[in-house]
């Protein structure tokens, strides 16, 4: 499999501020070429790159007031093997989050999937999940969490991931959520998904089955949209003023919703 993805955005700074990037291809990857390049005016400027306990490879950079452009290209042969779940994981991605509220959702969730357990449940959750919410781009918030996605019955990938996981974490599954880039996506854009601690790994769950999970490649993982997003500023005000997300793979491959898949 050799995937290929880029990641261009256009910045507005009104003045000095350091950017925190999260779009590079998770490491350890397989055989990776890739490219980073941040320019402010014309100007090159150097970016650092610092790797989070789970492999989430984030590049720091400081700019001044101006125009900031942000290329990034990356080609992937091959998949990397499933990420462990480690004694930590299990503690962490048990605990409520800010998006992902697992103590306010239990008794939904205890009521819905009530002797479910191990796949059955990850399936159960991801097809329930399916089921009650409308993919509307535009209507939920950024500050939305899974208990305001699951009354309004509608949200965009990151709800249905943060959803999916409050749910399974209220039932004693960790759970996280993943950014990635996602061949076969349409609108194309960065792609969120849940991943649950299945017998020792990592699984995807993807309730809004618009892409291949086979096809996905990891940028970050965490315990909600708060750990993963694309770009976050400390000090100065940036606003984004254009993004272009592509991804692509060199055979889309199919996806059996019944069995269980591992981001690679």
């Amino acid at each position: 499999m050799r995937r290929h993805s880029t990641a261009d955005m256009t910045l507005a700074a009104t003045g000095d501020a350091r950017l925190v990037l999260s779009v590079a291809a998770h490491a350890p990857a397989p055989s990776l070429d890739e490219h980073l390049e941040i320019t402010q005016e014309g100007r090159g400027l150097r970016a650092t790159e610092v790797v989070d306990p789970h492999g989430t490879r984030l590049h720091l950079v400081d700019v001044g007031a101006g125009e900031v452009r942000v290329s990034y290209r990356a080609t992937v042969e091959g998949r990397a093997e499933p990420l462990a779940v480690s004694a930590v994981d299990e503690v962490v991605y048990l605990r409520p989050s800010r998006y992902s509220e697992s103590d306010s959702l239990g008794p939904t969730a205890h009521r819905e999937f009530r002797g479910l357990s191990g796949t059955d449940l990850l399936f159960g959750v991801s097809s329930w999940v399916g089921e009650r919410l409308a993919y509307v781009p535009g209507s939920s918030l950024p500050t939305d969490g899974a208990v305001r996605t699951l009354l309004s019955g509608q949200g965009v990938c990151r709800d249905y991931a943060h959803l999916v996981v409050g749910l399974l974490r209220a039932l004693d599954v960790p759970a996280r959520l993943a950014s990635v880039y996602a061949p076969g996506l349409d609108p194309m854009d960065f792609h969120a998904v849940a991943e649950a601690a299945i017998d020792g790994r990592w699984c995807v769950v993807d309730a809004t089955t618009l892409a291949p999970r086979s096809s996905l490649l990891r940028i970050a993982a965490g315990r909600d949209a708060s750990d993963t997003a694309f770009l976050s500023v400390r000090g100065g005000g940036v606003s984004l003023q254009d993004l272009t997300v592509t991804a692509t793979v060199d055979e889309l491959p199919g996806d059996d919703l019944t069995q269980l898949v591992s981001l690679g």
